[in-house]
């Protein structure tokens, strides 16, 4: 392989490294995204959970690749009392359960078609500096290192990133504020198509149980836990095990498919940008820290990504002080939320089963208008005050 030039270097073609390469090819800007792995969207590692509300603003079309239109979610108590809530108040995993890695490559699809070239099988090495800016990166392919030099690199390369660490940008992370997660593919189940279910409690330390339906008698039944809270990576395995074991419905049923990784749960990081590089997605730790879910985040985020890197090129200036404009734009929209979330998470973590009774017991019947921290709090408040006597802050 010969070395490159191209003015956008993308690393990772996930949903918001794709959503980042549309916009930046879309304004103008040559593009040239790398994916390490040889398919787009494969191996699946996504409870295949998305918000509707969205999708337009980043200019998604819905297609085949969703699977079924849900109705809403419900909330379940560890004695098993439920809440039921409609998939607009539900944030940003209910919706649309899709095939996630046919939705990946639609917006791989959808980046080439604005102009963006693609190189699969390809893996960034290192960051390649000049006086102290990143102007590119050494990447491998097929046995071979070479180099694509790049005024713009943004790295898009999930929640494992390693393009932050070697471009110098902190996005370490504790272990209380990661998740590790598993999820089988069940066929033979006994699942409401309806809705997205999740399991509160000791079922699923510092997490949740989910079950996403697929199609009739079709479900992703998954288990996020919190790192900090088991003792081995087969922990998540066996509490999800447990559980399915205990619910006669999904007892019954096959697993046909098994998907395992990390989550970060963390507060927003304190930069996401440097001399030349952006960070976007997963990378940039742009998950919702109270449900683990990225993908509309990482789009929402991708979008002013890419439109600033074109900017950027086009007025000579990808400097940390320029890519401010993507820093803020993308804190104006996400950081509040994830930031009061993550302060939910951390006091929820902290619950026994007898208090998430007593929370899911108290929304019972009553109507929140929109779902909230704050929302849920006001609620529980007027029958269990001694419940948010902790959360006052929210309050």
């Amino acid at each position: 392989m010969k070395d490159m030039k191209t003015d956008v270097l993308v690393i990772g073609a996930g949903p918001a490294g794709s959503m980042t390469a549309k916009w930046a090819a879309k304004g103008g800007a040559r593009v040239l995204m790398i994916e390490k792995r040889q398919e787009i969207g494969s191996p699946v590692r996504c409870g295949e959970g998305i918000s509707k509300s969205w999708l337009h603003d980043v200019g998604i079309t819905p297609g085949r690749w969703i699977n079924v239109e849900v109705e809403g979610a419900r909330i379940f108590s560890p004695s098993e009392k439920v809440f039921e809530i409609n998939e607009r108040q539900a944030g940003n995993e209910v919706g649309y359960v899709i095939e996630r890695d046919a939705f990946d490559k639609q917006l791989a699809i959808d980046a080439a078609n604005a102009g963006a070239e693609v190189i699969l099988k390809t893996a960034a090495t290192s960051m390649l500096r000049e006086n102290g800016r990143i102007v590119g990166a050494k990447v491998k392919r097929f046995g071979e290192t070479f180099e694509i030099r790049a005024p713009v690199t943004i790295g898009a390369d999930g929640f494992e990133s390693q393009v932050g660490r070697w471009a110098g940008i902190p996005t370490n992370i504790s272990m209380r504020d990661m998740d590790t997660c598993l999820q089988y593919r069940m066929t033979n189940v006994d699942c409401d198509v309806r809705y997205c279910d999740f399991f509160l409690g000791k079922v699923a330390p510092g997490g949740y149980v989910w079950v996403f339906p697929k199609g009739e008698g079709l479900a992703n039944v998954g288990i996020g836990v919190q790192v900090s809270q088991v003792k081995a990576m087969a922990d998540a395995r066996n509490y999800l095990d447990r559980w399915i074991d205990h619910h006669p419905g999904y007892a019954k049923g096959k697993k046909i498919d098994m998907v395992g990784g990390g989550v970060s749960i963390c507060a927003p990081i304190k930069e996401t940008v440097g001399e030349g590089i952006m960070l976007v997605g997963d990378a940039a730790r742009t998950i919702d820290p109270l449900t683990g879910g990225g993908i509309a985040n990482g789009c929402i985020a991708g979008k002013i990504c890419g439109t600033v890197a074109a900017e950027a090129v086009h007025a000579g200036t990808p400097t940390k002080e320029f890519f401010q404009k993507y820093e803020k734009g993308w804190r104006a929209l996400l950081e509040e939320k994830l930031y009061r979330n993550w302060l939910a998470k951390e006091k929820l973590v902290t619950l026994n089963d007898d208090v998430f009774d007593k929370v899911i017991d108290a929304l019972q019947g009553v109507q929140l208008g929109k779902l909230s921290v704050h929302n849920i709090l006001k609620a529980v408040h007027e029958k269990y005050p001694e419940v948010t006597k902790e959360f006052e802050a929210f309050l």
